[in-house]
Parts: C-alpha cells; structure tokens; sequence
C-alpha cells in the first residue's frame, strides 16, 4: 500500500483516486479533466510546457512509486493517464462534448493498447516506460479528437 503522506506517492495516484477499487484508470483520467480545464485557456505553447513538465514528473513520480512499492505499473499509479488524457485533448475544440469524447477514447485506446502501444508496454521499464505506453495512446486518441473534429460530425 502507498504512503499517501508521501507527496511522490499522492501524485502518483492521482490524489488518491487510483486507491479506487475498480478501474482506477478511468478515475484516474477523471482527475485530468479538471486539469484540462484549467490549463485549456493557455496558449497552445504554455499548455506544452505544462504538459512537457507533467510528463517529465510522472518519469520520476511514477517510477519511484513502483520501486517503493516492488511492483511495475501498479494498476494504482494513474498519473500516467492524467498526462496522457492531456495529451489527447492537447488541440480538442473547446466543449462538454469534446471533454467526453477525448476521455472515451484515451481510455479505449489505453485499454485496447493496439500495437506498438502494447510492445512499448511490455519492453519499456521504469518510469519511462509507465508513462510512454500512455503517452503514446494520448497521442492517438489525439489524433481520432482531430479526425472527429475535420469530418463535422460532432
């Protein structure tokens, strides 16, 4: 059980809500929506910043937290995937839709993990590697928010 006293350990999961007892991954991403709406009104290059400074503390954070707790990618360190639904909603429209909509898909594309994500997954160690498969099903949930969004279907 982590040292929720610990500040590395209360990043890690999410403020507590990875300690949820199912699916502490989407709870985990519910914590990046209040987030997002936070840094959202920042112009595109301070949100990379942030984003940049969050992801480069989940190396760190989430990398120490497995070590202390003897377990790689503990299902309860989620700061991984409130740094990878930032990523997703990185050049959303503005909106209660689009909120949604970057959450169902980060979370189908983290859960699915297609391919490379679940290569990175299972090769890539440490804090990096917890943070990267995320990062990269960020990048592709991105990526259907920008299709979504040029089709006009929503």
């Amino acid at each position: 059980m982590p040292e929720m006293r610990d500040p590395v350990h209360l990043i890690a999961f999410g403020f507590g809500s990875g300690l949820l007892p199912k699916a502490p991954g989407s709870y985990g991403t519910l914590v990046g929506v209040p987030i997002y709406l936070l840094i959202q009104p920042l112009s595109t290059v301070y949100y990379l910043i942030i984003l940049l400074a969050a992801f480069v503390l989940g190396v760190w954070v989430c990398g120490r937290t497995s070590r202390d707790l003897g377990v790689h990618d503990h299902g309860g360190i989620v700061w991984d995937e409130i740094v990878g639904y930032l990523v997703t909603m990185t050049f959303a429209p503005a909106g209660w839709l689009w909120l949604v909509i970057g959450f169902l898909l980060f979370r189908l594309f983290d859960i699915v993990k297609p391919w490379p994500i679940r290569w990175i997954d299972s090769k890539v160690g440490g804090g990096f590697g917890i943070m990267l498969d995320d990062l990269l099903a960020g990048i592709l949930a991105a990526g259907a928010v920008a299709l979504l969004d040029a089709t006009g279907w929503f």
